[in-house]
């Protein structure tokens, strides 16, 4: 058989199980060009079964382009809580406002003016322009490399560049007159179902007799596929915070930086413990000197705490960073009576740890900096408020990967001001700006989890915490 009439078997078999086998999913029912998009964001690097609710709710509330470039971030940004990847809504909803704008509120039916859409690249624009205008556009994604990959043969690496072009060449190839939309969603769905990752079924695949790779016995080597960076290994201490007095019954949180990973989002006080070496999970931190940490960084931010032990340990994935976090409960202090105390602890903790030190640790540290920028960044903020000691500073901080001496008493001075102010019924709701880092932070209770969006870490551990389980915390 010539490679014309394996295409030909490809596109008339692949049709013909699609019109029997298709799932019934909810931006099918209807040729809409917003919830094609919609769908298609979400989908992003995300599973069908989970996308579907967080579809069905998105839509109900934002029901329009316009609802959508409308709404407050934060709502947007509250219905996409915890699908993850949260550039995503932000993108959508700035293209929303695009389309308002740019084209009274219909979305586009040229290919640049998709193209041109925030947050839309080559496949989304293929999906929206086939799918909700059935326009004879490839639409080509990682499923549908594989698919092609196997069922053709093609040994090239599917990260580069030249083979997505001729992948789309391809595809564009095998696409029948005036079925785009059928036939790119069965292209999808062949490589979701069946021709998946691992464990392809060929057995019941409807294109399996001119599969070349199936022939050729590859199909588990196939596509070929240069393998990502690991992600990096991160150590970082977590504070859940309790308060007291006007604070009872609230947790401390902050909100992110207006730019940069997890954007504006709310999150629980965090900090960086130390660099691991190059390739080496992040090592957990001994919890003395993990508490202190914990207390100088939260004092430097003008708030004073006092870590009372580990509650759990947890972990939340990125594409390019894993973070391990070791949570701990800790207590809001008197901070006109209480924080010397605190600061003398801190101090202990961290002389305690001088002596363990080594040169070794120092010079490793020092080679990975470049690696580590945001590290510095992170803690600059603490190391500001503390004052370093001769000696024990430097015996440290190989130890930890700072240069802090954890002298807090010795920074009380550069809070007086804070440490007079009166506390008022009010600063239960009041925003407060950070010492150090200039962001956010608010006390919060129950009735604000559903007015505020968390990365998905954070809101189990703060919901977890606020029912009472949050020892029993894993992501």
């Amino acid at each position: 058989m010539g490679l014309q009439e394996q295409k030909r078997h490809f596109s008339v078999n692949l049709l013909d199980w699609y019109m029997i086998n298709r799932r019934d999913l909810p931006w099918r029912r209807h040729n809409n060009p917003y919830f094609t998009w919609v769908s298609e964001i979400m989908l992003q690097q995300t599973r069908v079964d989970t996308v579907i609710p967080y579809f069905n709710r998105f839509i109900g509330n934002f029901p329009t382009v316009q609802a959508l470039a409308e709404a407050p971030e934060e709502d947007v940004l509250k219905n996409w809580e915890g699908l993850g990847y949260y550039s995503r809504a932000r993108n959508l909803q700035a293209a929303a406002r695009q389309v308002m704008e740019l084209h009274g509120g219909e979305m586009p039916q040229d290919k640049p003016s998709v193209f041109a859409l925030k947050g839309v690249g080559p496949y989304t624009a293929g999906a929206i322009l086939s799918i909700a205008f059935n326009q004879p556009q490839p639409a080509v994604d990682g499923n549908v490399m594989r698919v092609l990959s196997r069922y053709f043969l093609i040994d090239e690496d599917i990260m580069k560049g030249s083979t997505r072009v001729l992948m789309e060449e391809l595809a564009g190839e095998l696409i029948p007159e005036g079925r785009a939309r059928d036939f790119n969603q069965a292209l999808m769905e062949l490589g979701a179902l069946v021709c998946t990752p691992k464990a392809p079924h060929c057995l019941t695949c409807p294109v399996m007799e001119q599969c070349s790779g199936r022939i050729a016995g590859r199909e588990l080597t196939l596509p070929v596929k240069t393998k990502a960076k690991p992600p990096r290994p991160e150590q970082r201490l977590v504070a859940i915070v309790e308060g007291r007095g006007v604070h009872r019954g609230r947790v401390l949180v902050r909100q992110r930086p207006e730019s940069g990973l997890l954007a504006r989002m709310w999150e629980l006080p965090h900090v960086l413990a130390t660099p691991p070496a190059v390739g080496k999970k992040a090592a957990p931190l001994a919890d003395e000197p993990a508490m202190a940490l914990l207390a100088g960084s939260l004092w430097a931010e003008g708030f004073a705490a006092r870590p009372e032990g580990l509650a759990t340990h947890a972990e939340h994935v990125f594409s390019h960073i894993v973070w391990s976090l070791q949570v701990y409960k800790c207590t809001e202090q008197d901070q006109r009576r209480e924080l010397p105390l605190i600061a003398a602890e801190a101090r202990a903790a961290y002389d305690a740890q001088a002596s363990a030190s080594s040169d070794s640790a120092s010079a490793e540290l020092a080679s990975e900096s470049a690696d580590y920028a945001d590290y510095g960044k992170a803690n600059a903020a603490s190391e500001s408020a503390l004052t370093s000691e001769p000696g024990s500073a430097k015996a440290y901080a190989p130890a930890l990967g700072m240069t802090q001496a954890a002298n807090l008493s010795g920074s009380l001075s550069e809070h007086s001001e804070l440490l007079s102010a009166p506390i008022t019924a009010n600063a239960a709701q009041e925003a407060l700006t950070g010492k150090g880092d200039g962001l956010t932070y608010r006390w919060i209770g129950p009735e604000d989890m559903d007015k505020m969006a968390f990365p998905n870490i954070f809101l189990k551990l703060i919901s977890s915490y606020f029912a009472g389980t949050y020892d029993q915390v894993s992501d």
